[in-house]
């Protein structure tokens, strides 16, 4: 009889947060290669510290990270991301004394995503490609950060509200970026590469992913597929606080 696969990220039972303070409790959560995991929850809940923790970034209390069959809990951001982690953070975070192709140039590891690759999926950053990080848009930036996540060549990507606070053209080109990465292959010869998702617009994100996690006050209060937790409204509106009559 066959097996399942193991996960490509497994999270057991991690209680994590900033310094003595602890925001996450207990959270556990997999996602296997090539799958999309979306994380909501309402403001405030530990969605990003989530994130950051899965990079090396917090205080981590207790629990297991486990990557790739390797137990990675102990390690610092830059073997993570060596290790095929890449972040895409949700304040970007570019160099302004670089220019776009330089950024892309930098982090550059060998794959199928190269900056060629980047400027098809976006191609206002190649119109940009000779601009410092400081001469681009708020949407411009949150490519660029995208794209240089995307040449370290992951097998997880994680996406930190990648949307947020973007113009709704944007926000359709971002989404549509997202869809064709998850089309595309890992740049290692595998399959296309895990994305972890966190994002406030759940309708968008819950039908881009095949599972969820709900995240409260640090733990996770719901698990499940995506496209029955988005039938499901009035829960939704109790772990998320939303009006389904607005």
């Amino acid at each position: 009889m066959a097996t399942d696969p193991a996960p490509l990220l497994a999270v057991q039972d991690l209680h994590a947060g900033h310094g003595a303070a602890r925001v996450l409790h207990g959270v556990s959560l997999q996602v296997a290669a090539g799958e999309t995991l979306v994380v909501i929850g309402r403001n405030g809940v530990g969605k990003t510290t989530l994130v950051e923790t899965l990079m090396g970034l917090t205080q981590r209390h207790a629990g297991q990270i486990m990557f790739a069959g390797q137990d990675i809990g102990d390690w610092p951001p830059h073997r993570r991301n060596r290790a095929g982690i890449a972040w895409v953070p949700q304040q970007r975070e570019v160099f302004a004394s670089l220019t776009v192709a330089e950024h892309l140039q930098v982090l550059a590891r060998p794959g199928s995503w190269d900056m060629a690759r980047v400027f098809e999926l976006f191609p206002r950053l190649h119109e940009r490609r000779k601009h410092h990080g400081d001469q681009l848009s708020g949407g411009e930036q949150q490519m660029l950060a995208m794209g240089r996540a995307l040449v370290t060549n992951p097998r997880l990507l994680l996406l930190d509200e990648p949307v947020e606070g973007l113009a709704p053209i944007v926000v359709l080109e971002m989404l549509a970026a997202i869809d064709k990465m998850q089309q595309g292959g890992d740049g290692r010869g595998g399959n296309a590469m895990a994305i972890l998702l966190v994002e406030q617009k759940y309708e968008l994100a819950l039908a881009r992913s095949q599972r969820c996690l709900v995240l409260d006050r640090g733990a996770v209060v719901h698990s499940g597929e995506s496209a029955a937790l988005l039938a499901q409204p009035a829960l939704i509106a109790q772990w998320l606080g939303v009006d389904q009559g607005a």
